[in-house]
């Protein structure tokens, strides 16, 4: 299947085994596709017309594989929700690294493929919904400028899934700089089999920190460089309104891509403490907590590293403790330049942060909506509607106005600013929920095309968005989301 433009390496199998298993697919009885990424297969050099296709389909279900493919599933481990456990793909399975026309590697996973020897009783399928969810709420995330794994397709089964009840069974196919998680470290170092770290730790340098070979110590460097990363996607995250949702150690991605799109949501309205998932009982992955909780599982990824680090205990941890703590001033930077961005300042000032944060208490104590609250800002006059008669608001939007008069520059150029780095829109829970009833239930997925082709292009301020800017009835008050495991 060369002429459909796939070009598989499989590069990571040149680790020790104990990375991974060989696995096949389930077969697939009627696979459908439900949808298909017509842009992204283009990037990737494929044949998007034929893979769109009846053959297509088959093909990103597993009925039929591309040549040259590794069918493997991933050995990890993890901290989830605090507690380690030993892990792996349990409904997952990576062709292969795709080599595009511009050279970049690129993982191709499929999930809900059917059980490997990771699925620990599991049935390794997976439901429409999650894997539709996956496909939406990834696709927005490339739109809005997050670093992000890609939906290629979603293909249905034909075959019934069972959770709770009976649900349509479908494959999502996902692509990524690749699958190495902070757990693929952790599974090292709690085999203590300090060969396949040192292996997996080069790998990672030669893959994604090339510029790293030349440091004196290249494995502090991958740390420092992973930390960095992380900061940086975490300190986006957080400027969008976005809550991960799960954030166990099995769910970061060394890449610095986000990953694992399971109960994950977007703020309505502000709130520190908000968390969707149904699994969170206890708030560990909320919105405000998401910076400490990335701080945390970067120290495990330290930790797995102390071997690597120094051959002096002391001098290993010294070097670990050193990086780690350097994470919260990385964050702090990251957030704040974009805090600027989002409020139209074109140049620093000490007290920029105190701003922001003056803006987000009163968001908070007045229930204002995020995403709409940040775009009403970039106009020229105060932002209409009752909430803005707030007698705090127009006190700081008085202090937000002497700001902007110090940027030295028209104020066009402030709020072109705003408008590029401020969503018109975003995936609204209520109505990806909408899209996803119509699509499972119904097998309409007109709400799904249409939610994507808004979310494409989040930051025109265009008239078709003026229906997906709606905040939630107030019925959706108590919105949760599951993981779809």
């Amino acid at each position: 299947m060369k002429d459909l433009g796939w070009n598989f390496k499989n590069s990571y199998m040149e680790l020790p085994d104990t990375f991974y298993a060989r696995v096949k697919p389930a077969p697939v009885a009627t696979p459908r596709m439900a949808v298909f990424n017509h842009a992204l297969a283009r990037t990737l050099g494929l044949d998007a017309d034929r893979l769109a296709s009846e053959d297509g389909a088959a093909i990103l279900a597993g009925s039929r594989l591309p040549d040259d493919t590794a069918l493997i599933a991933q050995a990890y481990a993890g901290h989830q929700f605090g507690h380690f456990t030993m892990l792996g793909d349990g409904r997952a399975l990576m062709l292969g690294e795709h080599v595009t026309p511009t050279g970049l590697r690129l993982d191709i996973q499929f999930k809900g493929s059917g059980q490997t020897p990771f699925s620990r009783r599991g049935d390794g399928k997976a439901a429409l919904g999650p894997m539709l969810r996956e496909y939406m709420i990834s696709e927005a995330m490339h739109a809005l400028g997050i670093p992000t794994t890609r939906s290629l397709a979603v293909v249905t089964t034909g075959e019934p899934v069972f959770r709770d009840t009976a649900l349509p069974g479908a494959v999502l196919t996902r692509v990524a700089a690749s699958h190495i998680r902070v757990g693929t470290f952790e599974y090292a170092a709690a085999r203590h089999d300090d060969i396949a770290l040192k292996a997996l730790a080069e790998y990672t340098i030669q893959r994604h920190y090339p510029e790293c070979v030349g440091a004196d110590n290249r494995y502090r460097a991958l740390l420092d460089r992973v930390i960095d990363r992380q900061a940086e996607l975490v300190s986006k995250w957080m400027l969008i309104g976005f809550i991960h949702g799960v954030m166990n150690t099995d769910n970061m991605a060394v890449s610095g891509e986000t990953i694992d799109y399971g109960p994950c949501a977007f703020l309505d309205t502000y709130d520190p403490e908000t968390v969707f998932s149904s699994i969170d009982h206890q708030g560990r992955y909320a919105y405000g907590a998401q910076p400490p909780i990335a701080q945390w599982n970067l120290a495990r990824f330290a930790e797995t590293l102390l071997p690597l680090l120094h051959p002096e205990p002391h001098t290993a941890i010294s070097l670990a403790r050193e990086a780690v703590d350097a994470f919260a001033d990385r964050y702090n930077h990251y957030w704040l330049s974009g805090m600027r961005k989002k409020l139209g300042c074109l140049t620093a000032e000490a007290d920029d942060g105190i701003l922001a944060e003056q803006l987000l208490e009163w968001m908070h104590r007045r229930q204002a909506d995020f995403t709409n609250t940040f775009r009403a800002l970039a106009s020229e006059a105060l932002p209409a509607g009752e909430l803005f008669h707030d007698d705090q608001f127009r006190e700081w939007h008085a202090r937000w106005q002497r700001r902007l008069s110090r940027n030295l520059q028209p104020n066009t150029s402030a709020f072109g600013l705003m408008q590029a780095n401020n969503p018109d829109v975003i995936p609204r829970n209520h109505q990806v929920e909408e899209a996803l009833g119509a699509a499972v239930e119904r097998a309409d997925y007109s709400g799904v095309h249409k939610l994507l082709a808004v979310l494409a292009n989040p930051y025109e301020d265009a008239a078709a968005h003026a229906d997906y800017r709606m905040l939630p009835p107030p019925g959706m008050s108590a919105y949760q989301t599951f993981c779809g495991t």
